[in-house]
């Protein structure tokens, strides 16, 4: 990794590592699985430097190694308790929102943490997953219209 490049991820860590966090937590479910993922995401970007091309933000593919980290730890052990703690530390306040986000399809999930809490645009969410900008706008689409099916179903 040249030393520009090695900076810029050193930065990345230090400044982001709380959102970072934040998401894994969000998709594995448990933080300390978390930062598990995000040291792990972190490690194989400087591991596979010479695969970034420059095609898009390094942050975009560094989000990228952390959320298949994520993704590969929540496959090979998923959680018993399939509520996720969305905001790193602390569970969702609303049970039953937190409840109707974990029964969202991976994808979907995925997609409305990155955006609602990583804040990253359609461009770095289709970076980090391999999906075009539009797909990430059909995607968080089908999420929001999900979500409100649900509560749109429930009995008064």
């Amino acid at each position: 990794m040249t030393d520009s490049r090695l900076a810029e991820v050193e930065a990345l860590y230090r400044d982001r590592f709380r959102v970072f966090v934040r998401v894994a937590t969000a998709i594995t479910r448990d933080e300390e699985r978390a930062n598990g993922a995000v040291q792990e995401g972190f490690a194989a970007a400087v591991r596979q430097q010479r695969r970034f091309r420059g095609e898009g933000p390094l942050e975009a593919w560094v989000w990228r190694m952390v959320v298949n980290a994520a993704l590969k730890q929540l496959r090979a052990e998923p959680p018993a308790d399939l509520q996720p703690s969305v905001n790193g530390s602390a569970p969702m306040a609303d049970p039953e929102l937190r409840t109707r986000i974990a029964a969202l399809p991976e994808r979907q999930r995925t997609v409305l943490f990155l955006r609602h809490f990583a804040d990253l645009d359609y461009r770095a969410i289709g970076d980090v997953l391999g999906i075009s900008p539009g797909t990430v706008g059909a995607t968080l689409n089908a999420a929001h219209a999900a979500l409100r099916r649900t509560f749109e179903e429930v009995p008064e």
